[in-house]
């Protein structure tokens, strides 16, 4: 079956001397893998096409989708949006790539969701657009609302007499925890105010210090790896500590 579907590129893998094999997460089928032929040859009268595939692109296509096949076919493909910024400033390449390490982590069945296609696809878009006070908050606004869409949201009831985040449970409670994986009352706080954030340009509001990222963005990196299964560690937490340090 010819179908038409959005989709966002997590990754791209060569297969053979010219072809890609791609990981896209996509508006109508979730999470696919497809194979795409000759992309990787260019000459004068016909320039490569790989470019189309780069982390994060957002694609406009037509697949062939068959149910018993793990892999599929990419029929026609172009540009769903071109972005402005993304593939050429280095911190919003940097906070881009970590958006998409996030996902591969956190996407393992392909059933579709369109809420969550669309708070990726949203996500990027204002990620492509924001000042640098934004961009450098992005990374935390991020992984605290799309913990939600996997089903280990944290409640959000910080208060006085609640000011440890509890992040093994993801609840905030009024006394630390026996375990080591919570959140002092200053962490819980500004977790908390990210979890109201519902438009990234909220984030200028937030004021964070670098040391205070840094340790925000490993808090949520454990958070994940509480829930999610073999999560492991992320190659582009520290990249982005020392982006954002430098």
């Amino acid at each position: 079956m010819i179908h038409k579907t959005n989709g966002i590129v997590l990754r791209g893998v060569k297969y053979g001397e010219t072809s890609l094999v791609l990981t896209i997460y996509t508006e109508i089928f979730g999470l696919q893998s497809y194979l795409v032929n000759g992309v990787r040859v260019s000459s004068k009268k016909n320039p490569g096409k790989a470019n189309f595939f780069q982390p994060a692109s957002m694609l406009d296509m037509v697949v062939y989708q068959n149910e018993l096949k793990n892999l599929q076919r990419i029929k026609e493909f172009r540009f769903a949006h071109v972005y402005k910024s993304i593939f050429f400033d280095v911190f919003k390449n940097s906070v881009a790539l970590f958006m998409v390490e996030l996902l591969l982590k956190t996407l393992k069945q392909p059933e579709p969701n369109p809420d969550l296609f669309y708070f990726i696809e949203e996500s990027f878009l204002r990620l492509d657009l924001s000042n640098d006070a934004v961009v450098a908050n992005f990374p935390l606004f991020f992984s605290i609302h799309l913990a939600g869409f996997f089903g280990f949201r944290i409640q959000d009831d910080f208060s006085d007499k609640k000011p440890f985040l509890d992040l093994q449970e993801g609840v905030f409670v009024s006394e630390k925890p026996e375990h080591g994986y919570f959140l002092n009352d200053a962490y819980s706080y500004v977790s908390s105010q990210l979890l109201k954030v519902m438009q990234p340009e909220e984030l200028v509001q937030i004021g964070l210090n670098r040391e205070m990222r840094r340790e925000l963005l490993q808090a949520y990196q454990n958070f994940y790896a509480l829930h999610i299964p073999d999560f492991g560690t992320m190659k582009t937490v520290p990249v982005l500590q020392t982006v954002f340090g430098s």
